[in-house]
Parts: structure tokens; sequence; C-alpha cells
């Protein structure tokens, strides 16, 4: 069975809907542990409830270490085959991709490579940027995570056609629907 460690920085439904699946039996995986920078991260609650050991490492908490080597560290404690970031606002520093390569994966949405992904382009930042340039399409891009900001290889994209009369608020929520579904195709894709 495959270890999933989870990097969140606030709600983690990315976490949600892998930890769905696995419930549903549509993912032979197991989320073994959560890490977040928060303190008040809304995912503490969610790891809890479903009773997976969670931690909260931030340079507050641990003042003068490496932080990167810690979350490191505890995740091959856990002995994970891939870590998945929900939302994870904490760019992943080399010791990080040293230690897992081509074995943490992030979500994005929008689809890559385009100008909609980089430092300063996640969540709403990205849905404004789209409707602003008049976009037809959008999308989510699931992808390998590298030293450079949604850059790493794609493993999987899903695109939507946007309406006539798009907004924020109904692109942000139709693409994080697209997003739940792209989450567990990228999973089955990489368990296959």
């Amino acid at each position: 069975m495959i270890k999933i460690g989870i990097l969140a920085s606030y709600n983690g439904s990315g976490f949600e809907t892998i930890q769905k699946a696995i419930v549903d039996k549509k993912l032979d995986a197991k989320v073994v542990v959560v890490i977040t920078n928060n303190t008040n991260a809304g995912v503490l609650q969610k790891a809890e409830s479903y009773d997976i050991p969670y931690f909260i490492i931030n340079d507050k908490r641990y003042p003068g270490q490496n932080i990167d080597d810690k979350i490191a560290r505890l995740l091959k404690e856990f002995d994970c085959d891939y870590i998945f970031l929900s939302g994870f606002m904490k760019k992943i520093e080399s010791s990080l991709l040293n230690t897992f390569p081509n074995k943490i994966i992030n979500t994005h949405p929008a689809i890559l490579p385009s100008i909609y992904g980089g430092k300063g382009m996640y969540g709403r930042f990205v849905h404004e940027a789209v409707i602003k340039n008049g976009e037809k399409k959008s999308g989510v891009t699931i992808h390998y995570v590298n030293e450079v900001y949604d850059e790493g290889e794609i493993i999987l994209t899903k695109e939507l056609v946007l309406n006539e009369n798009e907004t924020v608020d109904s692109l942000e929520n139709r693409i994080k629907d697209l997003e739940s579904i792209a989450i567990i195709e990228a999973f089955e894709k990489l368990l296959a």
C-alpha cells in the first residue's frame, strides 16, 4: 500500500479529496502524516478527525533550525512514498526535493505551462488573471515539484471552457470541483 504524506498550510481540501477516495476504496493508499506550517490551519482538525498523526513545523516553533530538513526527516520517518502539497504556501527547498526526487506532487489551478503559474500565482489570483485576460479555457494541472514554482514535470492536466458570464467566484468553484477529479486520476495513474 502506498503511503502519502500531506503538506498543507490552510484547510487541506486536496487532502480531504485523497482521504475520501481512500475511504471509498478508490485509491489503495494511506495518508500516514499531515504536516503544516500554520498553527491555525483547518487541516489539523481534519487530520485529527481521521486519526492521522499531524505536526506543526515552522520558524516560530523551531527558531534557527532548518525547517525543510525537519520536514524531510519526519516524512522519511513515516516512510512516505509520495508527498502531496495541499495548499502548502512555502517554497519546497532542495533538501526536501533531494530526499524525495519525483515524489512531491502539487496541484495548480490553471493549465501549465502558462503565464498563470509561478511565484504569486495561486488560488484566487490565478482565476482573477484568467478572467481579466479574457481566456476561453482554464483548468487544473497536477505536477511534480522541482526547484522552480510550477515548472515540474506534468502528471495530468484537465481543462474546462469558461462560461460567457464566468466570474472569479464561479470559476474558482468549478476549478475546485475539477481539481478533486484530477487529484484522484493523477494518483490512480501513479499507482497503476
